[in-house]
């Protein structure tokens, strides 16, 4: 398991654990970011842009940081 923030571009992973504020977690969870999803990172660094189902979603690093992945080889 690994911070969002270190996934490469093209890398597809699976979301295990999203950490902060429950407000701001249930945000993300609202976007699809939540345990258990599959997403794809488009374009490392801050702020980072993702592909997760059907929409692209951009992160700031201190938000990425707080969502750790499960990298799909």
């Amino acid at each position: 398991m690994l911070p969002l923030e270190l996934l490469g571009s093209g890398e597809s992973a699976i979301v295990e654990v999203v950490h902060g504020d429950p407000s701001w977690v249930g945000r993300m969870a609202e976007l699809g970011v939540r345990h258990g999803c599959r997403l794809q990172m488009l374009q490392p660094g801050s702020p980072c842009l993702l592909q997760v189902g059907g929409c692209r979603l951009c992160l700031r690093g201190e938000e990425s940081m707080r969502i750790f992945v499960r990298p799909l080889v």
